[in-house]
């Protein structure tokens, strides 16, 4: 990848590293299922009266709304909402990028460097230390359904690539159509329109507008223009390339709960943490940029702007 690539996919992962606190605040007032619907509401009106057709295949579009859209945000809202702390879902969730790798391999054919290979498994050690530290100190469904949302966001990627569109925006967009309705649903019968009612109702006050205002943040820079130079970043690259720098969110994640929400890691949690962060240098590193690029046609090396 470029460096101005690399560049991109790093302000990418800050924006979602403070996501997580946004989706914190947002979870104190509305129940984890009813606002994986309302988020995607938002953006599913705007998509559907003002954004053109993205050009790609119905089943690739609707297989990332699936998994990008409703399986990541059901497994993430649902752990966290169990009392997983935003910082570290940070971390977990970036099982994505493994997930995504070797499904890349598996699936699409993309060939795994034996380098890219050592930094995916160093990063997931990383998580594994973590995942262990707090499964064990507070029980392991929360940080199960992180996982399943990592599983949702790596089926996402796959189908983003598969999608193939030269209009990234409004993929995202048109993405945001598939989530509501399944989630709705499930709202409804999980968590009942009493719950839902109440919710909305209590939303009209001022001590709610840090709700509103994480709302906002997660709709607009983590969905628009997060998700957005991502499906960029994985239209121009492969899936096995772009999905590492994925790991690079926790940095953020961590870093921002810490300061806004107090939420201070274990040492064994920074230490994971690091494994995570050497994985990504290494498999990114500029040797292994030098022999990729040795190895492409020129004609996939000009394909970046």
């Amino acid at each position: 990848m470029p460096i101005r690539h690399m560049l991109l996919a790093v302000v990418v992962a800050v924006l979602w590293g403070f996501n997580f606190i946004a989706i914190h605040f947002a979870l104190e007032q509305f129940p984890p299922l009813f606002l994986v619907a309302l988020r995607f509401v938002i953006l599913a009106i705007p998509a559907l009266l003002f954004v053109p057709w993205p050009g790609v295949k119905v089943r690739y579009l609707v297989g990332y709304g699936l998994g990008f859209g409703t399986l990541q945000f059901f497994g993430l809202f649902l752990g966290m909402a169990a009392g997983f702390p935003a910082g570290l879902a940070s971390l977990v969730l970036q099982a994505s990028a493994p997930f995504t790798v070797l499904m890349g391999a598996l699936l699409l054919g993309e060939k795994m460097t034996g380098r890219r290979a050592v930094g995916v498994g160093v990063a997931v050690m990383g998580l594994g230390v973590v995942g262990l530290s707090r499964g064990s100190a507070d029980g392991w469904v929360p940080f199960l359904l992180v996982v399943l949302g990592a599983f949702g966001w790596a089926l996402g990627n796959l189908a983003s690539r598969k999608a193939q569109t030269d209009k990234p925006l409004a993929l995202v967009m048109w993405m945001s159509v598939v989530p509501p309705l399944p989630m709705l649903a499930v709202s409804l019968m999980v968590e009942g329109p009493q719950q839902i009612g109440d919710s909305l109702v209590s939303s009209w006050s001022l001590q709610a507008l840090p709700a509103w205002t994480s709302v906002a943040y997660i709709v607009l820079l983590g969905t628009v223009v997060g998700s957005g130079i991502w499906v960029w970043l994985m239209r121009r690259h492969p899936a096995g390339a772009v999905a590492p720098f994925s790991m690079l969110v926790p940095i953020f994640g961590v870093l921002s709960a810490w300061l806004v929400l107090n939420q201070v890691p274990t040492v064994v949690e920074l230490a994971g943490g690091a494994l995570v962060i050497i994985g990504v240098l290494w498999s990114n590193s500029r040797k292994g940029r030098l022999l990729r690029r040795h190895r492409r046609p020129p004609h996939d090396e000009q394909q970046g702007v």
